[in-house]
């Protein structure tokens, strides 16, 4: 029987690496677009932003097995159509419109689907109260 490892102390992620064919044109999007705050620059081509304690890392994919689209990223907002609204006004590609994913007990699921630069699928997500 296998030995199963549980209880290691991770309490939250702490960085997601995204795949960017252009990395000086992705931090432009993530700064300029989405508002995230740039955290430095590192060779060969590195950009590190923080959104809410998680570190974002662009890079360009080193071999042709690490060049894909990147998982979805599910950014949380406090008004999706306020977002949705100014994103869409800067240039941003959606995919839909925002819309109820999920009834939930004390609240509603709200979601919306876009591009980035790079063409990764993102989403941003809104949890509003009944």
């Amino acid at each position: 029987m296998g030995t199963t490892v549980t209880g290691i102390g991770i309490t939250r992620l702490g960085q997601i690496a995204i795949n960017a064919k252009d990395v000086e044109r992705a931090t432009g999007f993530y700064q300029d677009k989405l508002g995230l705050k740039l955290l430095f620059k590192a060779p060969p081509g590195l950009a590190f932003f923080d959104c809410g304690g998680v570190r974002l890392m662009l890079d360009r994919a080193e071999k042709p097995e690490f060049d894909h689209l990147s998982s979805v990223l599910y950014f949380s907002v406090p008004d999706i159509h306020a977002a949705y609204g100014k994103l869409k006004e800067g240039g941003v590609h959606f995919e839909d419109e925002p819309h109820v994913i999920a009834k939930m007990p004390t609240h509603d699921l709200w979601m919306t689907f876009f591009r980035d630069s790079e063409e990764n699928l993102l989403a941003l997500m809104c949890e509003v109260a009944r």
